[in-house]
């Protein structure tokens, strides 16, 4: 017969510094990062995301080398945005669902919630993450054209100044439009827990918008109504927004070609804003 020694190991509380919400936060802000960008996941993750994140920069270089070749201007900073809107879509389609839906799938809700952190926690940082990772996206690109023809340009300062402000408006642009696209995304991806389905529903949404301003286009001849109508597929009234906040380039204001500017810019503001309070309100009847 042998006898057993029973050890009383204890459990001792923790007495050393708690980390708190904002630690919580920035943690899952950086994971959100690396989730979109595809890092610490397997190839197959990354062909669709990379895929396009490169087509993005593919297109920022060859205008770049045209601009250097020809010495004129292809498109401005806020137009290669505008032209990349597509392809953020198409990004946001593979990002989305897998913020938002794999965690509501696998009921992971609960162990963030299990630290200091609070439900509207949770979307903020999903929400600043993906905003993150997809300016940077553009960033790139337009960082790149702005170093092209600051170094391509032959009239010296005032040619280096003129990039420096049409780089400046490409990237408060991309804010622009990354704000209204990702969260209207997330918003849609947060209510679907299937990813293949979140992810034809965001790419649904945009693309049965774009038939209404089609046909507005068609039957009216008024600029003003067009914009209007622009309202109800967001690429579409961010393009017009563009041009009023930044024709030619320039930091200047401008009516020339854009009626309703301003109601653009209050719808633009509105649609962040709502989207935002509701994918909070969302992920406060999401079940731990």
């Amino acid at each position: 017969m042998t006898t057993g020694v029973i050890h009383d190991l204890g459990y001792q509380r923790y007495t050393g510094p708690r980390l708190g919400r904002g630690y919580a936060f920035r943690t899952l802000y950086a994971h959100t990062v690396r989730t979109a960008f595809g890092l610490g996941r397997g190839v197959k993750a990354k062909i669709f995301s990379w895929s396009m994140i490169g087509l993005i920069g593919g297109v920022g270089v060859v205008v770049t080398a045209i601009e250097a070749q020809t010495g004129e201007e292809v498109m401005t900073g806020p137009q290669f945005v505008d032209n990349m809107s597509t392809l953020i879509i198409l990004l946001l389609a593979a990002v989305a669902p897998e913020l938002t839906s794999r965690d509501q799938q696998t009921r992971a809700l609960g162990l963030y919630l299990a630290r200091p952190m609070r439900r509207s926690d949770y979307a903020l940082a999903r929400l600043t993450g993906a905003l993150t990772t997809l300016w940077l996206v553009l960033a790139g690109p337009l960082t790149l054209m702005f170093a092209g023809t600051a170094l391509s340009t032959k009239d010296g300062a005032r040619g280096v100044a003129d990039a420096a402000g049409d780089w400046a408006a490409g990237l408060a642009h991309a804010a622009t439009v990354v704000l209204v696209l990702t969260s209207i995304s997330l918003l849609i991806a947060s209510l679907i827990k299937r990813r293949a389905v979140a992810a034809a529903a965001v790419v649904a949404v945009f693309l049965v918008t774009l038939p209404a301003v089609g046909i507005s286009e068609e039957l009216s001849n008024s600029q003003g109504v067009n914009e209007l109508v622009s309202m109800v597929s967001p690429p579409t009234a961010l393009s017009y927004l563009s041009t009023w906040l930044y024709a030619d380039g320039q930091w200047e204001y401008s009516d020339a070609h854009v009626v309703h500017g301003p109601w653009l810019l209050v719808y633009t503001v509105a649609v962040i804003a709502a989207c935002a309070a509701l994918l909070v309100a969302r992920y406060r009847k999401v079940p731990a």
